[in-house]
């Protein structure tokens, strides 16, 4: 049985042990794995992100998105939608389905971009680096099956 003073001890000991990882040096391990992001994640950063892509998408675009790419998904928040897109895009064909839709949908919202452009050209300045980011994300396209998919 114990007694009051090892109790004690074993509590002075906690703290101790406690204020010495106040700086966050003491970190759990599995804290400090997260060394890079999830590919997933790193995708939704980089094509759904319109700070990024130069392209708004919605939760029906990604719900369009996939169903032209052969998938069929409810309308979730658009992070888990574009997660369960993810899940369908697990083969190189998937993927490049999904990559294929995104792009005819980019495509899409550029032509918008443009006709919005031509009937308001003040608008210009607004929309020629939402086209250009666009245009750069599309062309990591190719990039992005080689990564992920190379054999």
């Amino acid at each position: 049985m114990r007694d009051m003073n090892d109790l004690r001890k074993e509590f002075e000991n906690f703290n101790i042990n406690e204020e010495a990882c106040i700086d966050g040096s003491c970190e759990s391990d599995e804290e400090s794995i997260i060394d890079y992001p999830s590919y997933t994640d790193a995708l939704y950063a980089l094509l759904v992100a319109p700070v990024a892509s130069g392209i708004y998408i919605s939760r029906w675009d990604i719900k369009d998105i996939a169903y032209v790419a052969g998938d069929d998904m409810a309308i979730h928040p658009r992070k888990r939608m574009f997660e369960l897109l993810m899940k369908f895009a697990t083969s190189k064909e998937n993927m490049q389905a999904v990559l294929d839709a995104l792009e005819n949908h980019m495509e899409e919202k550029i032509a918008i971009y443009t006709e919005l452009m031509t009937t308001f050209p003040a608008s210009a300045e607004i929309f020629e680096p939402k086209i250009e980011k666009a245009e750069k994300t599309m062309k990591l396209f190719p990039q992005v099956i080689e990564e992920y998919f190379s054999e």
